[in-house]
């Protein structure tokens, strides 16, 4: 438990709306009674932000109306004044082009939002794919007491008495239907059948890996993350998340102190033991930088080397998120990497890691695996480095056949998105299944936003041949429910110049997991011509938000935070006027 001396009401931040005999005070006080709310709802009592990202068309998030209900009343009855503060809310399904593309937006709504209001403490609600880190990096820059909720991944899809993983089954069913396998019919079965319930998907996704990071690094109550959605476990969780931020105020138990490089490498470690999403590399080094801690690359696949692989989650393994909660879940997990984590470090509940998981234990022991009986003796993700990816890119090795871990191809290049989208199925394409292909402008700022376009199709004539992996590469991202040999991130990307831009059809790429290579087979006279005859693109936008993105935008490998939200001085607080 912390050993700071409690704060006193008169230190609350939120004193100074509300507690202070002056004009401004008398304004902020009669407003409040203007919503009905007396004197007794919040004299002396810390005032708790609820950054809430609910709306109608973000299915993940379709319970937080109720859940923000819970948390509430858990702020309540600890004593607290609940305020909640709607905030962007990102849609993985729906929002175009990306939702990458506002991660920056949320994280700079959330520290705002923080700073301009008479908030002691948050409580952060989201899950869907980019909220999770977008509040967390809101919340560090701010450096208020925050606590995470995650949403918790839905339950278990079904069709024909086969069970469903959102994202892994829709990219299986729809390789089968173009390769003419199953029906119409059976196709509009799955999509029936596969999102059922409120949440985030269900298979080891961004949204699954994130919320699971997120408590790895102490930012949420211990077992949180793994709940499902649409479990009453879930519900309690909202309101214990309530009630503990009032005490977070009371100890002024910041994020700080917890989000340490010890904390970031935990969740790093979570991260390649689940077989996660190749996008928490990009958010971990967001998350991080935001913390003022210095993380490259190389830690990852130095952290994923040591680390066994224990979760046999689709689309690495062949279970879903509601199997892994009922085997032990998040905590079981934790607990099994034993000193491959700092287990002193301290989390939301005053208590360290060490403590929160100590006794947990695996209830089914294929879905996640003893260390001794490790789906692999090493993490899933692995960092590459060579001509064609000076700054590095990721694979998830994990979901990608081992045939391909080394392999060396001709390129078959696509220039763009709608380029490869025209002619990957065209029958005359010169391609078998050595080929490599290769989508360029998918990055940072030539997707724009880094879209999930890195699971390139397979060509519906390799398709019908049976093939259905094959090597390809972007400077894009992919979705965390994706699999395949799919190398990603590829950083410099090709719109800013970086080789990636300059590799033509027929040059010969190479490939080696093992090796952590990346390497154009061509010489460097000849990519020196190229390279002189290659012309920068001309910019996506030209006002608005998008070109405050393309031109503070960090590339993948500097976590595509925005220059100017990195760590540094503070901003100062507000002036109350």
């Amino acid at each position: 438990m912390s050993s700071k001396a409690r704060k006193k009401p008169e230190e609350l931040r939120s004193h100074r709306w509300f507690g202070v005999d002056d004009l401004r005070s008398f304004g902020h006080r009669s407003r409040a009674k203007q919503m009905g709310y007396a004197k007794e709802d919040w004299a002396g009592k810390p005032v708790i932000a609820i950054v809430n990202t609910w709306n109608d068309i973000n299915p993940c998030h379709s319970h937080f109306k109720v859940r923000v209900e819970e948390v509430k009343r858990g702020i309540w009855q600890a004593g607290g004044f609940p305020m909640e503060l709607p905030a962007i809310s990102l849609s993985e399904p729906f929002q175009k082009p990306t939702t990458m593309l506002y991660r920056n937006l949320l994280a700079m709504e959330t520290e705002e939002l923080l700073r301009g209001y008479p908030a002691d403490g948050v409580v952060l609600m989201g899950g869907c794919d980019k909220t999770t880190p977008a509040l967390i990096m809101g919340a560090l820059s701010m450096n208020l007491p925050a606590i995470f909720m995650p949403a918790g991944p839905m339950l278990r899809g079904y069709w024909n008495g086969t069970v469903l993983g959102s994202g892994s089954d829709s990219w299986k069913y729809w390789a089968e239907l173009r390769a003419g396998n199953i029906t119409q019919e059976d196709w509009e079965g799955v999509e029936d059948g596969i999102a059922r319930t409120p949440g985030t998907c269900m298979t080891m996704g961004t949204a699954a890996t994130m919320m699971c990071a997120a408590e790895a690094m102490g930012l949420t109550l211990p077992g949180s993350a793994s709940i499902p959605a649409a479990d009453s476990n879930h519900a309690r969780m909202a309101t214990a998340t309530g009630r503990r931020i009032v005490e977070m105020v009371w100890e002024d138990l910041k994020p700080s102190e917890i989000v340490t490089e010890k904390a970031i490498e935990n969740a790093i470690a979570t991260v390649v033991s689940m077989g996660g999403s190749t996008n928490s590399v990009v958010h971990l080094v967001a998350m991080a930088r935001r913390a003022g801690i210095p993380l490259d690359l190389d830690r990852f696949d130095a952290i994923s080397r040591r680390t066994p692989f224990l979760a046999n989650i689709r689309p690495s393994g062949k279970y879903i998120m509601e199997d892994f909660y009922y085997a032990g879940g998040i905590r079981a997990l934790l607990e099994e990497l034993g000193d491959g984590l700092h287990r002193d470090c301290m989390t939301v509940n005053g208590r360290t890691l060490g403590d929160n998981v100590a006794g947990a234990r695996i209830i089914q022991d294929d879905v996640i695996r003893p260390r001794a009986n490790a789906l692999s003796k090493e993490g899933g993700l692995a960092v590459l480095r060579g001509s064609l990816a000076p700054d590095g890119a990721v694979i998830k090795h994990s979901a990608a056949d081992p045939k391909f871990w080394k392999h060396t191809g001709p390129a078959v290049v696509f220039k763009d998105y709608n380029d490869m989208a025209r002619r990957i199925d065209d029958v005359n394409l010169d391609v078998t299944e050595n080929s490599v292909l290769v989508l360029q402008s998918a990055g940072p700022k030539g997707g724009p936003g880094m879209p999930e376009w890195g699971m390139l199709p397979i060509p519906q004539k390799l398709l019908k041949q049976g093939v259905r992996d094959m090597v390809r590469i972007s400077d894009a991202r992919m979705s965390g429910t994706s699999y395949g040999t799919c190398v990603l991130h590829v950083a410099p990307e090709s719109h800013v110049g970086g080789p990636l831009a300059l590799v033509q059809d027929g040059d010969l790429i190479e490939l080696d997991v093992a090796g952590r290579k990346l390497n154009l087979l061509v010489s460097e006279d000849e990519l020196a011509k190229r390279k002189a005859a290659w012309t920068p693109p001309k910019p996506h936008y030209q006002r608005g938000y998008g070109a405050i993105f393309q031109n503070h935008i960090t590339q993948a490998d500097k976590g595509c935070d925005f220059d100017i939200l990195e760590a540094g001085e503070p901003t100062p607080e507000p002036e109350i006027h």
